[in-house]
């Protein structure tokens, strides 16, 4: 059973900063994958940034220069930093991390609010 717990969301002004981390237990296997994904309200969920493992890392345009994603493997955990937050930044963001053992897997953390106010 693998479980990949988040933290670090909350409510920021505008301008902000903010440092979601998501780490993984369990019987995880070889990591592929490390990823965020947010979703407002209302609307679909969508992929923030992307890092594969041997490569380099990968974000939306929305997010460029404000997000940095970043990745401790030995610790099987993925952090977000997220700075000069902007209002439309609020969301739940969630982790996704695909592990291979047995077959490639894909597990998702549980989801954790950001809120950034003007």
């Amino acid at each position: 059973q693998v479980q990949l717990v988040e933290s670090g969301g909350g409510l920021v002004q505008a301008g902000g900063s903010l440092r979601l981390t998501c780490a993984a237990s369990g019987s995880i296997g070889t990591s592929i994958t490390m990823a965020w994904y947010r979703q407002p309200p209302g609307k679909q969920r969508d992929l923030v940034a992307l890092m594969i493992s041997g490569a380099s890392a990968n974000d939306a345009d929305s997010v460029t220069g404000r997000f940095t994603i970043s990745r401790d493997n030995a610790k099987n955990t993925v952090y977000l930093q997220m700075d000069s937050l902007k209002p439309e930044d609020s969301a739940v963001y969630y982790c996704n991390m695909e592990f291979v053992r047995f077959g490639k897997h894909a597990y998702w953390g549980q989801g954790t609010q950001v809120t950034v106010s003007s």
